[in-house]
């Protein structure tokens, strides 16, 4: 299903972008974040608390094979993906949200990731083959968590450096991501006319009801809704080629091409609806924007002797 290259580019992708996000932070951010930590804490929640159960319940619910089953469960599980900073760019959301709930759910996972796959691997009763190992989890998170803290100490250092590191890790991670499509489509077009449709359901579904119950839970908890929208995208975009990795290093064989199914599904279509959606986003601000001006606009009001000689 994917080739050594395309291994090897999911790999220096990660890094790069890894890299990229933290040069886009400094510390003070953190601080500004934490005084007001609302939007990141229900972020969080949203992250590790709708997604992972969202990727079981639809695995029941779909009746899907074992393999399939902890391909989706694994995708629930996943920190919120770095493209959804780009998509929260041009959405017109809040950026410097998007980017802190990506950095810090990213920093969590070390812990939650495998907690939350043995408790969801167990109750739905996977067997011990399909078992994600907590230490392969850990292992890449915390070799992608290096290059993170490398580029936010290469921002403190010189923030000119940091910027253009910043820009390198988003162009790179756009560009390795249309190879990628560009590739593997072709290459596995039999394979996308074979897969049955509850399987397209579940991989394009985990993120699109994802981003619905994140801005659902974020307007509950009284986030406005430009904020809601961020969180909604930072809630449905999980990080794919994470995932991928780790079905890398875990399986082997026709296990591993089972299990990668719906993680290479979900990366690729992610890409079309958070695309779709975040036009859609982008206009409803920008008509709210539109909204604002024109009530700040000042309103002109004849005096009365003007009015009668008009």
């Amino acid at each position: 299903m994917l080739t050594d290259l395309e291994t090897r580019l999911l790999g220096l992708m990660m890094m790069v972008i890894m890299l990229g996000m933290g040069a886009s932070l400094t510390f003070k951010d953190f601080r500004i974040a934490f005084r007001k930590p609302q939007g990141l804490l229900i972020g969080l929640l949203c992250q590790y608390a709708i997604m992972p159960f969202l990727g079981y319940a639809m695995s029941l619910a779909l009746g899907l094979p074992p393999a399939l089953a902890i391909g989706l469960i694994l995708m629930g599980c996943m920190p919120g993906g770095t493209t959804s900073n780009i998509f929260a760019y041009f959405s017109k959301g809040v950026l410097a949200l998007s980017i802190m709930m990506t950095i810090c759910s990213t920093l969590v996972a070390v812990v939650m990731v495998p907690l939350l796959l043995q408790i969801y691997s167990s109750l739905a009763g996977l067997p011990s083959e399909y078992t994600v190992p907590a230490g392969n989890v850990a292992q890449v998170l915390v070799v992608l968590i290096v290059p993170t803290l490398i580029g936010i100490a290469l921002r403190k250092w010189n923030p000119n450096v940091g910027a253009t590191i910043e820009l390198i890790g988003g162009l790179l991670g756009i560009v390795v991501i249309l190879f990628l499509i560009v590739t593997w489509v072709p290459r596995n077009h039999q394979l996308l006319f074979t897969t049955p449709g509850d399987v397209y359901f579940a991989a394009i579904g985990l993120g699109l009801i994802g981003m619905a119950l994140g801005y659902g839970l974020s307007r509950l908890l009284r986030q406005d809704a430009r904020r809601s929208r961020t969180i909604a995208l930072e809630t449905g975009v999980q990080n794919g080629p994470l995932a991928v990795l780790i079905v890398l290093l875990t399986f082997r064989d026709e296990l591993q091409q089972q299990v990668l199914l719906i993680p290479v599904l979900y990366s690729l279509f992610i890409v079309l609806t958070s695309s779709a959606v975040t036009v859609w986003f982008r206009r409803i601000t920008t008509r709210e924007e539109l909204a604002r001006d024109q009530a700040k606009a000042p309103t002109t009001v004849r005096s009365a002797p003007d009015a009668v000689k008009a």
